[in-house]
């Protein structure tokens, strides 16, 4: 019973109304308990289609991810009043007008013109309006007139819902070669699926073209703000401007943690290639067990109390073609090495695929950003609000270190530099500092994941 609760729950379908009635309103679903607008990715079936429960309808762009919405009954796509790329449309708004199939569909228009009525209309990103001028005193002569801009040539701007820029990103596609059939010319998914390059183009010699000097191209290329961009903008903001941030940098030898990986992945090379862990693998399970021996850092700053988890539930930061998530891994100080590495691999592709469920990226207690496979050395990070801390991690990198008990005084050592992120009002320095060195400890001597 419970698990079929919760699937209703991720699926988060949406429901058609009651079957005596012939024509129904289709409102915007909530997708998370925070969520107070959303945004129309694409619709998936047209108007006069008919589905069954279970079909994809459409997909939501939220402030985080793009999401599927199924069908819980069958029924008939009536009318479409929120077209593909609509955004900031509240939750509750009436965006479609579904039927049951078979029903007399003529009543189609005026319902959805009664819902336009009901609701208020999505809102659109408009440039600011001058400011007017001062009244001057009259004369004669007669005022001149207000002069009006000319419009932004639309071949300036290349206009694409966020799913069709992913598409067209892994397959290589031009987009500026794409003709859009959503509103005003916008490219959605299906104008990027059925993309064909010209047969002409690849048997035709290479020439050289000019810009004709009455038609300079363009020197930039405007892209729309997704509602996952501008909240990620938000709260960075909001983060940097509230809170206190304070950092500490520490280096790590990670000579054992590699020898110990290169054991591990050997013997798990025997039977599943997929299966290898990785340096963040090992980075995770040390920073939830610093977490058990230093707990002030798993920390909330919540107004009036400060919170203090009891696990570890640990945000990873995922870079995906819309932006930055951080889906969590809940209760890192519970699981093993080959756990963590696998749930990990999964909720990082669901991320990048765009197919995260709310309760897989909401919350988390401490959060981990790595940028070492990047080659980056050293950074620092953003604190994730109310979190109180975030650990920035760098490359690994072959560095020369002292070493008394060497004829040559000196050896060379693998060197991992990380820094905290941490909050000043919930954590201060000398616990900051604690918690560094116990996460250097459990690094440096990686055996004691084990006992």
């Amino acid at each position: 019973m419970a698990s079929s609760i919760a699937r209703s729950i991720l699926t988060r379908r949406l429901h058609v109304s009651a079957r005596r009635n012939a024509l129904s309103k289709f409102t915007m679903p909530a997708m998370s308990p925070t969520m107070t607008e959303g945004g129309i990715a694409s619709w998936k079936k047209k108007e006069g289609e008919t589905f069954s429960a279970g079909d994809v309808i459409l997909e939501i762009e939220t402030d985080k991810a793009t999401i599927d919405v199924e069908a819980q009954d069958e029924g008939v796509m009536a009318k479409i009043i929120a077209q593909d790329g609509a955004k900031n449309i509240p939750i509750g708004a009436t965006i479609a007008i579904v039927a049951e199939e078979g029903d007399d569909l003529s009543g189609a228009d005026k319902l959805a013109s009664e819902a336009a009525s009901e609701t208020p209309a999505p809102k659109e990103e408009k440039a600011p309006e001058p400011p007017k001028p001062e009244p001057t005193p009259k004369s004669s002569e007669p005022a001149p007139k207000a002069e009006t801009k000319p419009d932004i040539p639309k071949g300036d701007r290349i206009f694409a819902s966020p799913i069709a820029k992913k598409i067209a990103l892994e397959r290589g596609i031009p987009l500026a070669k794409v003709k859009g059939s959503g509103p005003e010319g916008r490219i959605i998914r299906e104008d990027v699926e059925k993309y064909q390059p010209s047969a002409t183009a690849g048997a035709a010699a290479p020439t050289t073209s000019f810009p004709s000097p009455t038609a300079p191209l363009p020197d930039y290329v405007d892209t729309p703000i997704t509602n996952m961009r501008r909240t990620i903008g938000t709260r960075l903001t909001q983060s940097k401007q509230e809170i206190p941030h304070y950092y500490l940098t520490l280096d790590i030898n990670m000579d054992k943690v590699l020898k110990l990986r290169e054991v591990f992945n050997k013997t798990l090379g025997e039977k599943d290639k997929a299966a290898k862990l990785s340096v963040n693998d090992f980075v995770l399970k040390g920073v939830a067990c610093a977490l058990a021996d230093v707990p002030e850092a798993n920390s909330a700053w919540m107004g009036e109390v400060i919170r203090q988890y009891k696990k570890a539930d640990i945000s990873v930061a995922v870079a995906t073609p819309t932006g930055l998530i951080t889906p969590i891994i809940k209760d890192v100080g519970a699981k093993g090495l080959a756990s963590i590495s696998s749930e990990g691999k999964t909720l990082a592709k669901k991320a990048r695929d765009g197919k995260l469920q709310p309760q897989e990226y909401q919350g988390g207690t401490f959060t981990v950003s790595n940028l070492g496979m990047f080659g980056i050395s050293h950074f620092t990070a953003i604190i994730n609000p109310p979190q109180s801390c975030i650990l920035a991690v760098g490359a690994t990198q072959a560095t020369l270190v002292p070493a008394p008990e060497e004829e040559r005084g000196f050896k060379v050592a693998n060197i991992m530099k990380v820094t905290l992120s941490a909050d000043h009002r919930t954590v201060d320095g000398a616990v900051g500092a604690r918690w560094l060195s116990a996460f250097k400890g459990y690094l440096e001597n990686p055996l004691t994941f084990m006992l």
